[in-house]
């Protein structure tokens, strides 16, 4: 396949300034699309935008990708991440990109293309750890991540699985799974008068804490460390940061 003559036949396709071999097209007004090709030609690096915009942006996007390709487009790898990407106006700190195999992209109308295609958003490096099975990168990118909502804040990555006693809530699945951090901070607080009850999270760097309600009123949350007393507002504040790590956001 001929890539440069393929992404030129696209539908209100034109050339991005100040970027070689890259292009805006767009299938309606509210999906927005970029792409470059690759230092060598032979893959198409592609960002996408819903609703809002920025053409700024999205060459800041496919100039770092472009930069950065050995790193993004790694063997047996579904979901990689570059941290050290900047652009003006806005927080993220990283760049990120999935394979053919989890985004699916161009397979109706292009399915030549789809292969041959690896999509990169701008993200925060909070998000992934590097250790995504296939099915976990694919419910990250299709369901947990709005990847080309330019507006958005950080989704940290978190598998978390836990026991209720008293609510009789807990997790399903044999290990930890994956989950959004507004159900750790909602199911911490439901430990209250759960003796026996739990919740254990694993973060983006794989560290793993586990909080318990003691019957004295104390909540414990068990690290690395050791286990350490709090109240429960110290250890929301606690379970966030330790969400964030030293990226912040």
């Amino acid at each position: 396949m001929d890539l440069q003559s393929t992404v030129a036949a696209f539908p209100q396709v034109t050339p991005i300034d100040g970027l070689d071999r890259a292009w805006t097209w767009r299938l309606n007004p509210v999906l927005n699309f970029a792409g470059a090709l690759t230092a060598d030609g032979t893959r198409l690096l592609q960002t996408n935008q819903v609703r809002r915009h920025d053409e700024a942006l999205a060459r800041a996007v496919l100039a770092f990708a472009r930069a950065h390709e050995s790193e993004l487009i790694a063997e047996g790898r579904f979901l990689t991440c570059v941290g050290g990407f900047e652009a003006p106006g806005y927080g993220f700190d990283a760049l990120a990109a999935t394979v053919p195999g989890v985004h699916g992209h161009h397979r109706v109308r292009n399915p030549d293309l789809t292969p041959l295609t690896t999509i990169v958003f701008p993200a925060y490096r909070c998000e992934f750890s590097g250790r995504e099975t296939r099915e976990e990168a694919k419910a990250r990118y299709h369901k947990m991540l709005p990847t080309a909502d330019i507006g958005r804040g950080p989704v940290p990555f978190l598998k978390m699985r836990f026991d209720n006693p008293r609510t009789g809530g807990g997790s399903n699945n044999p290990g930890r799974a994956l989950a959004r951090p507004e159900v750790l901070q909602a199911e911490i607080p439901e430990l209250r008068d759960a003796p026996g009850g739990f919740v254990e999270y694993e973060n983006h760097a794989g560290d793993v804490r586990r909080v318990e309600w003691e019957q004295n009123g104390t909540w414990v949350l068990s690290d690395a460390s050791g286990r350490h007393g709090l109240g429960l507002g110290e250890l929301l504040a606690l379970v966030e940061e330790s969400l964030r790590g030293p990226y912040g956001w």
